[in-house]
């Protein structure tokens, strides 16, 4: 099952483990569970304190448990746990095993103190880059408590499941037995939805800090960049996001960063976060900012409000609040959406094997989507508000190849229609003011950014799209106030320009710092 490079790879990971672990299979007589059984045997095989037992008798077949001997502290996959999930494996048994989590030492007795008892069950398909964050807090919380059971399912294997309980994207996330929540999570976010006291004692502890000399609002690639640099100014340097990582936590492949021929968003947020975490940063991650108070004086300490209550104060802010995936905005759009409707083909496309689904967008994003799609599902729509495809003709050529995929232009869609979930969509042909209607399973939606900005209308000044304006040193309208990223009028969103953007942003904030007038430094200072 594992190749030679694999073994040796796991088997290095295992010298770690130091309680005696048992791998328990639920096997059936199909062509899966023959593999799964091959995977297991392999690890068995790399390490004397891993055992195997095909005596489970878990209604989902093929499954496993992973548990540590002599304790009820265990784990479980149904499924097969490769591709983006074998990480979620290699940890898995590496943390039953007794190695220690790298989560800080908080969040370990935040979990360990939740009373109650807790059933989680995560739906994920093994092409999901969303999922292994949610499966692996899931599992490591199992670990860390007792009370707290949960199990992987991969979506795409067991399909009668999957329509029974209407999943129709991942990760989703039941809790005995009812919806918990759908999307990417950390242990951190989902320790504070069971501990209903979090966001108070959060509140409470983020009062008491002193006022920074830069505070980056955000925590995408222009906030990682500009808190970076801030910090090795030497100067007080705080993060306030609501997740790190931001939108690169939803990109797949990125085969554009410069030096770097290929990585994942998710890998990428992590080296981010990490590099952060190399300087004397104050990160308050899951914190939504709701406003911004500009200084009542000249050189004077700027607000910003919390969603929790708190408010944090600094002399200069850099906001990197990012953009979020534009909504088409059409009757029955919330209402389907993640159940029918949905924005991440990699991550949702195995759940609409065989079916029909629509992609809105010809631009690059859409067609690609359109391409991956197509590989998977039964038929591709893809339709196109203009009156052409936008995307590179390199992907056009490939997606005219493509036999089960249809291209409408001048199509403008006009109402997603269904019962408990998508059935169909309805658009109107902008040549012929006809109005059509698609049969369908699936949506997914590819139609661009819009800039997170609410918080900030009538604040400071934004263009008519919703970004922040910006002169060439980042500066916004407000001073003292800096922005860097897709939240700016800055053209071209990409992950190289925002990191740019962020560590200009963040070198015109020290600058205005050290031109602030001395006596007035001094006396903040005091």
């Amino acid at each position: 099952m594992l190749d030679a490079d694999l073994k040796t790879q796991l088997k290095a990971y295992l010298e770690k483990v130091t309680h005696p672990i048992e791998l328990v299979a639920s096997l059936d007589n199909s062509d899966k569970s023959q593999e799964l059984l091959g995977l297991l045997q392999d690890i068995e095989s790399l390490s004397d304190k891993v055992s195997l037992s095909r005596n489970g008798n878990d209604a989902r077949k093929p499954s496993f448990a992973i548990n540590r001997v002599g304790t009820d502290v265990g784990v479980r996959f149904a499924g097969i746990p490769m591709g983006h999930e074998f990480t979620s494996l290699v940890l898995a048994l590496l943390q039953v095993g007794g190695h220690p989590s790298k989560a800080t030492q908080d969040v370990i007795e935040q979990v360990r103190n939740l009373e109650g008892e807790y059933v989680f069950e995560t739906f994920m398909s093994l092409s999901c880059h969303s999922c292994p964050d949610t499966v692996q807090a899931l599992n490591l919380m199992s670990v860390i408590n007792p009370n707290i059971k949960h199990v992987a399912i991969d979506g795409a294997l067991f399909q009668d499941e999957v329509n029974e309980r209407q999943v129709m994207s991942v990760p989703t996330v039941f809790l005995n037995g009812e919806p918990f929540d759908q999307g990417r999570m950390t242990i951190e976010q989902i320790a504070a939805r069971l501990d209903s006291g979090a966001e108070q004692r959060a509140a409470e502890q983020i009062k008491t800090k002193a006022a920074f000399d830069v505070l980056v609002v955000g925590g995408g690639p222009a906030g990682a960049a500009a808190a970076i640099y801030a910090a090795r100014k030497g100067i007080r340097t705080g993060v306030a996001a609501e997740r790190f990582g931001g939108q690169v936590l939803d990109t797949m492949a990125i085969e554009n960063f410069i030096s770097v021929t290929y990585t994942e968003g998710p890998k990428l947020a992590a080296s981010l976060e990490q590099h952060v975490h190399e300087y004397d940063v104050d990160v308050m991650n899951l914190q939504r900012a709701e406003q911004l108070i500009p200084a009542d004086e000249p050189n004077g300490l700027i607000e910003v409000r919390l969603a929790n209550g708190a408010s944090l104060k600094s002399k200069t802010v850099i906001l990197s609040t990012g953009a979020r995936w534009r909504n088409m905005n059409v009757p029955g759009e919330q209402e389907y959406r993640n159940k029918g409707v949905t924005y991440c083909p990699h991550c949702d496309g195995p759940l609409f094997k065989g079916k029909r689904v629509a992609v809105i967008g010809g631009g690059n994003s859409g067609v690609e989507a359109a391409i991956d799609l197509a590989g998977i599902v039964g038929h591709v729509t893809l339709l196109e508000f203009d009156s052409k495809l936008r995307a590179d003709e390199v992907l056009q050529r490939k997606l005219r190849s493509l036999p089960n995929v249809k291209v409408i232009v001048s199509a403008q869609t006009t109402e997603v229609l269904g019962d408990d979930k998508v059935t169909a969509l309805a658009y109107t042909d902008r040549t012929s003011g006809e109005s059509h209607r698609v049969a369908l399973e699936g949506i997914f939606v590819q139609i661009g950014l819009l800039p997170n900005t609410e918080w900030l209308k009538g604040t400071l000044k934004l263009s008519p799209r919703g970004e922040i304006e910006v002169d060439a040193r980042g500066e916004t309208s407000i001073p003292g106030v800096f922005a860097a990223g897709d939240v700016t009028t800055v053209p071209f969103k990409q992950i190289v320009i925002a990191m740019g953007e962020g560590a200009k942003a963040s070198l015109s904030a020290f600058d205005h710092l050290i031109r602030m007038p001395v006596v007035e430094r001094e006396v903040e200072a005091a």
